[in-house]
């Protein structure tokens, strides 16, 4: 079980929201675009100023993003806003904003750079299998054990973690560490799925 298992639950409790901006005129691809600029934003704030402290903002960016990116799919999916650009900037957006965010981490001292640009790399390779599964299967692949929100979970714990408790910040390496095997394990997950789905 990832969190997107939980999805359903709290896209019901946005979909009052999302049927406000709906009325108010906001479409999806906005929405989608908000969360990659501020995403790279957040990102390069960081970058510029690697102050441990400042990483306490993560998990609640962290948590509006996540936001951000049930609205967008709500607005798509029940306002008829489906389309190809759409869904290229949903993609695009994810990458560039989970690049902007994860690497963010590779500034602080004590923590191994190559660690997070290997996080940051498999974290892209688990979004293409995910989308290579789509090609091959029409459905669109989350399983896991480490899907884009439960991504967002371990860094945003970590970032808290690291602003509370800065002496410890070499622990990161070993969350880094582990999240790399688990993204492994998320791609071979993923791409096993897709072909026992096609052959079925």
């Amino acid at each position: 079980m990832t969190l997107y298992d939980i999805k359903p639950k709290f896209q019901n409790l946005l979909r009052p929201m999302v049927v406000k901006l709906h009325a108010g005129g906001v479409t999806a691809n906005q929405v989608t675009l908000l969360a990659m600029l501020t995403s790279v934003f957040l990102g390069g704030l960081l970058m510029y100023f690697p102050t441990p402290i400042l990483y306490i903002s993560l998990p609640f960016y962290l948590f509006f993003r996540m936001a951000l990116n049930a609205i967008d799919g709500m607005l798509a999916r029940e306002f008829k806003q489906q389309s190809t650009l759409g869904a290229i900037l949903n993609e695009v957006g994810d990458i560039i904003s989970d690049a902007a965010l994860y690497l963010a981490f590779a500034f602080l001292t004590g923590i191994a750079p190559w660690l997070v640009i290997l996080v940051v790399l498999l974290s892209w390779l688990t979004e293409f299998c995910g989308v290579i599964a789509q090609t091959l299967t029409g459905i669109r692949n989350y399983r896991g054990p480490l899907g884009k929100s439960d991504r967002a979970f371990v860094l945003g714990a970590l970032g808290l973690f690291i602003a509370l408790w800065p002496q410890y910040v070499s622990v990161a390496n070993i969350v880094f560490g582990i999240a790399a095997l688990l993204l492994a394990w998320t791609c071979i997950n993923r791409c096993r799925s897709a072909l026992e789905a096609k052959n079925a």
